[in-house]
C-alpha cells in the first residue's frame, strides 16, 4: 500500500511539473549552430498584420526570445508606441527559466508607461509602453505578445526576418491580409543568401517564413543594416493618415497629397509675428539673405523637443503654437521656419528623410511613407539650400553629417520630388594643422598649434566651444594620448559660421616627451596628429565595407631641437597611394637646430568589396607605422 502511494505521488508530481514547464521554451532545445556567437536566440517572431479597410489595421506580435547573456537583453524589444490614433489593445510577457519553467508573468500594468517626448505636455498623447525586466539568471526566455489597432494605414511596418547582430533566429513569420481594392504592394530586398520562403502570395494575402538564420557578426565598416540584410517593404496606394484618406501611386502624387491634406493649414502666424519678421529683414531683397536672418531668429527663439517623425504624429503642430511656446519637434520647428519664411516671401518646402550619421536613403523605388526626420529646403537657383531647424548651433545652409549625401523627399504643393542632399567631397572634409614645438635638453616639449576644421570635420569639433573646461581638457588628452604628461596652457576657439570653419588655438606642454638615455634622445616627430586607431583584422570577411565620409588632413609643423644635440637619425620621406587614398610625410632640415615636418592623409569615401578590406587595413597600418616614426638625437661631447 505504501509503495502504491509513493508511485501515485510521483506520478502526480511529474504531472504538475510537466504542466508548469513549457518544453518548447527550454534553452536546452536550441541547436548548437544557433547558439554559436549568439547573445540571444529568437525562437519565434510572428507578426500578423490585418488590414481590414483603408482606415483600420491591426498588428499582432508573438515573439519568443531566449536571452543567453546581458548583451542579448536588447533583443527582447518589448516596446510599443501609442497615441490617439494607435491603441494598444493587449500587451503581456511571460518569463521562463532555462528548462522552460515559468518564472514571472508580466501584465500590462507592469509595463513602464512613459512619454515619447520626455514629459512634454505638447506631445502628451504620444507615449510608449516597454518591458523593464531585470533577470535573475541566464539564460532565460521571454514570451512577448502585443496587439495594436490603428487608423494609420499609410505606414505598414517593414518586415526584417532578423534585426540584430549576434542574434540568431529559429523562425520568423510574417502574415499579411488585406482587401483586394486598396492597391497593396510589396518589395523584397537582399533575400539572396538567406533561407526565406514566400509561402502565400495572392490578391488578399501575403506570407513569408524564415528559418535557421545563424548569427550575423558585426564587422567594422559594415554598411547600414537595412542596405545589406533582408527586408520586405509594404504599402497601400489607398491609405489613411492623420484622419485623412490618401491615394498615391507616385512620389509626385504622394507629395501633392501630403502637402494639400496634411501640411495645409498649419503655417498660420499671428500678424504681430509676421510684422516682426518683415522688420527683421528690412529692405533686403535677396531670398537667401532673408532666410539667413530668419534662421538666426529661429535658432535663438526655439528649442528642440526630441521626438521622431511618426511617433508624435505625421502632421506638424500649428506654427502659432510653436510661436507661443518656443519649442517643438523636427516637424514643428521645420513648419514654423517655413511659416516665418513665407511671411517675408521666401518660398520653402518640407523635406522628409532619414536623419542619421549613418547615411540612409529614402527607398526611391517604393512609394510609401518613409523617414524619421524633417528639415526644410529653400530653392536657390537650380539647387536647394537645406536648413536643419532643430539645431541652435548649425551654420546656415550646412547639413553636417546628419542629413548630408542621401536621397530625400521634397514635398511641394505641385507634388513630391526625390532629391539628393549636399555631398561634402573628401577634400572638403578637411583639417589643416599649423604649429610648432620645441624640445628641451631634458626632453620636455612646449608648443602651440592652430587646427582649422571644415566640412564633416567641422561637425566633430564645433561642439567643443560649448564644453566645460574639464571636458575640453579631457578631449585633448584623448586626442593627444600619444603625448604623456600633457598639460594644456591655453585653449581658444574661433567659430566662423559664415565660412563653416572652426579653429582651435592651443598652447601645451609635456614633460619628458623625448626619451633621454645614454646621451641619446628619441621622440616621435609627429606629435600633433598621429593616427592612433587601428583597423581590426577580420578573417574571411563576409560583407562589403563602406567608408561613409572621406577626409583630408594636412599638417605643417616646425620643430626646434635642443642646443647641444646633433641629429643622428631623421625618418625618411614616405609616400603611399592606392584606391583608398593617399599618404605622405616629408622631413626637411631648415637650420642646425630646426626641422619642418609635412604630412598629408586623404581617405576616399566609397563602398568596397569584402575582399579589399585587408588591403585597406594594411594601408592604415602603414599610416600608423610612419606616423610614429622616431627621430634620434645625440648629445654633443
Amino acid at each position: 500500500m505504501v509503495f502504491k502511494k509513493i508511485v501515485f505521488l510521483l506520478i502526480l508530481f511529474f504531472s504538475i511539473a510537466t504542466k508548469a514547464q513549457k518544453i518548447e521554451y527550454s534553452a536546452l532545445n536550441i541547436a548548437d549552430s544557433l547558439k554559436d556567437n549568439a547573445n540571444a536566440v529568437v525562437r519565434l517572431n510572428q507578426v500578423d498584420i490585418i488590414i481590414a479597410s483603408q482606415r483600420e489595421m491591426k498588428i499582432n506580435t508573438l515573439r519568443v526570445i531566449t536571452v543567453l547573456n546581458e548583451k542579448g537583453l536588447s533583443a527582447i524589444d518589448a516596446v510599443e508606441n501609442y497615441n490617439k490614433r494607435t491603441v494598444i489593445k493587449d500587451i503581456e510577457a511571460t518569463v521562463y527559466d532555462i528548462l522552460g519553467r515559468e518564472i514571472k508573468k508580466i501584465k500590462r500594468k507592469d509595463f513602464k508607461d512613459e512619454s515619447a517626448a520626455g514629459g512634454s505636455t505638447l506631445f502628451s498623447d504620444s507615449r510608449y509602453l516597454y518591458l523593464d525586466y531585470t533577470p535573475i539568471q541566464y539564460p532565460f526566455t521571454v514570451v512577448y505578445k502585443s496587439e495594436l489597432q490603428t487608423s494609420t494605414t499609410a505606414f505598414i511596418p517593414q518586415w526584417y526576418p532578423f534585426s540584430n547582430y549576434y542574434v540568431s533566429v529559429e523562425k520568423s513569420i510574417l502574415n499579411v491580409s488585406y482587401p483586394d481594392n486598396l492597391g497593396f504592394k510589396k518589395m523584397e530586398y537582399n533575400f539572396g543568401d538567406f533561407t526565406i520562403q514566400k509561402t502565400v502570395d495572392n490578391p488578399t494575402q501575403l506570407s513569408y517564413s524564415a528559418t535557421a538564420i545563424p548569427v550575423q557578426k558585426m564587422e567594422d565598416y559594415t554598411p547600414a543594416f537595412s542596405s545589406i540584410f533582408p527586408k520586405v517593404m509594404m504599402g497601400l496606394e489607398q491609405f489613411h493618415l492623420e484622419g485623412v484618406d490618401g491615394k498615391a501611386k507616385s512620389w509626385k502624387e504622394f507629395g501633392e497629397w501630403y502637402s494639400s491634406q496634411i501640411l495645409s493649414g498649419t503655417t498660420d502666424l499671428p500678424e504681430e509675428t509676421k510684422a516682426k519678421m518683415k522688420a527683421l529683414v528690412g529692405d533686403e531683397k535677396d531670398p537667401i539673405k532673408k532666410a539667413r536672418l530668419i534662421y538666426d531668429f529661429v535658432q535663438k527663439k526655439s528649442r528642440y523637443v526630441s521626438i521622431q517623425v511618426g511617433i508624435g504624429g505625421w502632421k506638424p503642430m500649428l506654427a502659432t503654437d510653436v510661436d507661443r511656446l518656443g519649442y517643438g519637434d523636427c516637424k514643428a520647428l521645420t513648419n514654423y521656419t517655413k511659416a516665418l519664411l513665407a511671411a517675408v516671401e521666401v518660398p520653402s518646402y518640407n523635406v522628409i528623410l532619414y536623419g542619421d550619421t549613418t547615411k540612409k536613403n529614402i527607398q526611391t523605388d517604393f512609394v510609401s511613407m518613409q523617414g524619421n526626420h524633417m528639415i526644410i529646403a529653400i530653392p536657390n537657383g537650380n539647387k536647394y539650400t537645406w536648413l536643419e531647424c532643430t539645431s541652435q548651433d548649425d551654420p546656415f545652409g550646412f547639413q553636417g553629417s546628419f542629413t548630408d549625401d542621401r536621397d530625400v523627399l521634397v514635398v511641394k504643393p505641385e507634388g513630391g520630388e526625390i532629391v539628393h542632399t549636399d555631398v561634402y567631397d573628401d577634400n572638403t572634409n578637411s583639417q589643416l594643422s599649423t604649429g610648432k614645438y620645441a624640445i628641451s635638453a631634458t626632453g620636455d616639449l612646449t608648443g602651440s598649434i592652430a587646427i582649422v576644421s571644415r566640412g564633416s570635420q567641422f561637425v566633430n569639433k564645433a561642439t567643443l566651444e560649448n564644453e566645460q573646461p574639464l571636458a575640453r581638457d579631457d578631449h585633448y588628452k584623448g586626442y593627444w594620448r600619444n603625448i604623456q604628461n600633457l598639460k594644456m596652457k591655453s585653449i581658444a576657439f574661433a567659430n566662423d559660421k559664415a565660412k563653416v570653419s572652426f579653429t582651435e588655438n592651443v598652447e601645451l606642454s609635456a614633460a619628458n616627451y623625448g626619451n633621454l638615455s645614454g646621451g641619446k634622445m628619441m621622440f616621435a616627430v609627429n606629435a600633433y596628429n598621429q593616427y592612433l586607431g587601428s583597423v581590426k583584422r577580420i578573417r574571411n570577411r563576409k560583407k562589403p565595407f563602406e567608408i561613409h565620409r572621406g577626409y583630408l588632413d594636412t599638417d605643417y609643423i616646425t620643430i626646434e631641437l635642443p642646443d647641444g644635440f646633433s641629429i643622428e637619425h631623421m625618418p625618411t620621406n614616405y609616400e603611399l597611394k592606392n584606391k583608398f587614398g593617399a599618404y605622405s610625410i616629408e622631413f626637411s632640415k631648415t637650420t642646425n637646430n630646426s626641422i619642418t615636418y609635412k604630412r598629408s592623409l586623404s581617405i576616399k569615401k566609397g563602398m568596397y568589396l569584402a575582399s579589399e578590406y585587408d588591403d585597406y587595413r594594411l594601408f592604415m597600418e602603414q599610416v600608423a607605422k610612419n606616423d610614429n616614426a622616431k627621430m634620434i638625437l645625440t648629445q654633443n661631447k
